[in-house]
C-alpha cells in the first residue's frame, strides 16, 4: 500500500521540488537585484552621501537611509507577494497534502525569510555608502 501511494504522490513531489527549486533561484534573483538597485542608487547619490557627511551626518545615519530604502522596497514587494499569493491558492490546492492553503505559518516565514534577504542584499551597499570619505564623494562631482 505503501508503494502505491508513493506511485500516486510522485508527479506532486516532483512538480513541488521544480517548484521549490524555481522559488530558491527566484529568491537569489531577487536578492541580486535588490543588490543592484541599490549599487546604482548609492553611485548615483554618492555627491548627496558626500554632502550629508559633511554636514554632519554620522556613518550609521546613511547606513539607516540606504537600509531603510531597500526595507521599504522589500515590504512593498511582500504585500504585492502576499496578495498575488493568496490569490493563487486555489491553483496550488491541488498540490498540498496535509497543509491548509492558506497557512498563516507558511506565508510569516516566508515572508521573514525574504525581509531577511533583502535586508543582507542592502547590508553591503549600505556598508559602502557609510565609509564614504566625504571629501573624495564631493570631488567626484
Amino acid at each position: 500500500m505503501e508503494r502505491l501511494m508513493e506511485k500516486a504522490q510522485a508527479t506532486t513531489r516532483f512538480s513541488l521540488l521544480l517548484i521549490g527549486i524555481f522559488a530558491a533561484i527566484a529568491t537569489l534573483l531577487a536578492a541580486v537585484g535588490m543588490y543592484g538597485v541599490l549599487s546604482t542608487l548609492v553611485r548615483q547619490r554618492t555627491s548627496e552621501i558626500g554632502v550629508r557627511m559633511a554636514l554632519g551626518a554620522r556613518p550609521a545615519n546613511i547606513f539607516q537611509l540606504v537600509v531603510g530604502h531597500g526595507l521599504r522596497l522589500t515590504v512593498a514587494g511582500l504585500v504585492v507577494g502576499i496578495v498575488a499569493a493568496f490569490a493563487m491558492t486555489r491553483a496550488m490546492t491541488t498540490m498540498l497534502v496535509g497543509v491548509a492553503p492558506t497557512d498563516p505559518i507558511t506565508f510569516s516565514v516566508m515572508a521573514l525569510l525574504f525581509l531577511a534577504v533583502a535586508t543582507l542584499a542592502a547590508w553591503l551597499p549600505a556598508r559602502r555608502a557609510a565609509s564614504l570619505d566625504p571629501t573624495v564623494a564631493l570631488r567626484d562631482e
